[in-house]
């Protein structure tokens, strides 16, 4: 998956999420890189945060290798949660990065240590609480809207984070090969000056539209080839 994910974006694995029909869940926007350019693909290693770094060694435990550790914070802005220490056990660990809903420390740190960590942003403080565990600690997170657990991959980039079940992971990497493909090739005809309206029958599709108000353009693309959308 870490090769098949190299070629392609979390934009081309959300279009194939639209066309094979499976709910793109996207983590909310701002969650990014601690390093810019930092790419991330892995099984969902799930951890709820109480206040102690207890939680993070005791996942550690049961890590595979190529897993990704997804903490659930709550999304809070008033504590960083992991640090550079916490980091560089998951390296130790054999995990492929570590994704907060929340915030980070040890900025320059986790530049060092070059483990792809993606948060809302960085704050010197960490916890100062120690909430009681609950039953779903280790077995699922919550980023933003989404619950998550083993049975879901994560992949990142600059463009932010999505979850996808695991069981279609495949399907949807295959789909999106196909979608960059097209997109690439539109991309090369509208450089050499042939418009993107052109390529896809803009004028064409209005005329239809007109005669047909319930047509959508995405119907359109699907009858010529296009992708722009999805």
């Amino acid at each position: 998956m870490r090769e098949r994910f190299a070629e392609l974006s979390t934009p081309l694995i959300a279009d194939a999420c639209v066309r094979l029909g499976v709910p793109p869940r996207a983590a909310p926007a701002g969650i990014r890189a601690v390093v810019p350019g930092h790419r991330l693909v892995g099984r969902v290693l799930p951890v709820r945060h109480h206040g102690s770094v207890d939680v993070f060694l005791e996942a550690y435990g049961t890590a595979a290798p190529g897993d990704v550790l997804v903490i659930d914070n709550g999304g809070r802005s008033d504590e960083a949660c992991v640090g550079d220490l916490a980091v560089l056990e998951g390296v130790a660990a054999g995990i492929a990065g570590l994704v907060v809903w929340g915030l980070h420390r040890d900025t320059p740190e986790l530049v060092e240590i070059g483990l792809p960590v993606f948060s809302y942003g960085s704050l010197p403080a960490g916890p100062a609480r120690l909430d009681p565990r609950e039953a779903e600690t280790l077995t699922s997170a919550r980023v933003g809207p989404h619950l998550v657990t083993a049975d879901d991959l994560v992949v990142a980039d600059d463009d932010g984070l999505l979850f996808l079940p695991a069981a279609r992971a495949a399907e949807l990497f295959a789909a999106a090969e196909r979608i960059g493909t097209v997109e690439r090739l539109q991309a090369r005809r509208i450089r050499a000056g042939e418009t993107l309206r052109e390529q896809t029958a803009f004028a064409d599709y209005l005329a239809r539209r007109a005669a047909e108000p319930g047509l959508t353009f995405r119907q359109h693309l699907r009858r010529v080839g296009g992708a722009i959308e999805e």
